[in-house]
């Protein structure tokens, strides 16, 4: 079950109250969670018991995503809000200096915590702003793409089709080397998530000009990329590296952009070694 917390953040026009919405179990260290564009804290569903198992585990909607409300006027999404904001939800949470894992912008959105020195460790999976110009605008226009399938299908279209294993593969196979493995029912809350997404086309708009280029340094970081990661290309991971020359880069073999549906048990073991 969900629960929400509501703090304030800065805006040209003074402080602003965001809201976010939330998923806390486990014990140990802190570790939160933070999912991709168009995506939601669901995400990370099949990853969550075992890493509850050792942490203290956040998982969280980013604002505009998932159940979180879209943010208030006066905040534009992109990095210098909602990387505040994530650090102010953890202040309010009582959250001193987290793990943080993420997938695509969740894994951009942990590396500046990294930069930042908010949090204790970061495991960024398949992250965000390694690319190309071009890699972006194709990233970019696949997701379009996404989003306009989940808009034009009627809802029980989607249903229908997510109670096969093909009907599933054509909603998800962009996102999942192994699509056929997510449950009718994750794919339908996920094509709705990304249906109703509020924040959507304001975070891809912000992302056009974004570029990781910072080093993230005495601090334990993971860049891993799934080998058959259809969204951003593996060989971004590659200039991860190079820009942060310390991180330790981990190859996940046979899956795709979003991977801790294709092999659980890896993905689990990456941020935990991490951790450790």
């Amino acid at each position: 079950m969900a629960a929400e917390v509501s703090f304030g953040v800065a805006s040209p026009s003074g402080p602003r109250t965001v809201s976010i919405a939330y998923e806390r179990l486990g014990a140990g260290e802190p570790l939160l969670l933070l999912h991709g564009i168009g995506h939601h804290r669901q995400a990370w569903d099949p990853v969550l018991q075992i890493l509850a198992a050792e942490h203290d585990v956040i998982a969280v909607d980013l604002p505009g995503f998932g159940e979180s409300p879209a943010l208030p006027d006066g905040l534009a999404y992109g990095l210098p809000t909602i990387v505040p904001a994530l650090a102010a939800m953890c202040d309010a949470l009582e959250i001193e200096r987290p793990h943080v894992a993420g997938n695509s912008l969740g894994g951009l959105l942990a590396l500046e915590l990294g930069r930042e020195k908010r949090v204790r460790s970061v495991t960024a999976l398949s992250p965000a702003g390694f690319w190309t110009a071009a890699e972006r605008r194709y990233a970019f226009g696949t997701l379009l793409a996404m989003r306009r399938g989940a808009r034009l299908l009627p809802p029980p279209v989607i249903e229908r089709l997510s109670g096969s294993a093909a009907g599933r593969t054509a909603l998800t196979s962009t996102i999942y080397a192994r699509p056929w493995r997510r449950s009718p029912e994750a794919v339908v809350a996920e094509t709705l998530a990304l249906r109703h997404a509020a924040g959507f086309v304001a975070t891809l708009t912000a992302g056009r000009d974004v570029l990781f280029r910072d080093d993230v340094p005495d601090l334990p970081v993971t860049v891993a990329w799934g080998t058959r990661d259809r969204l951003l290309l593996r060989r971004q991971g590659i200039r991860a590296k190079h820009t942060i020359p310390g991180a330790r880069l981990v190859r996940l073999p046979g899956c795709g952009h979003v991977p801790m549906n294709d092999d659980p048990a890896l993905v689990a073991r990456v941020i935990l070694d991490t951790c450790r």
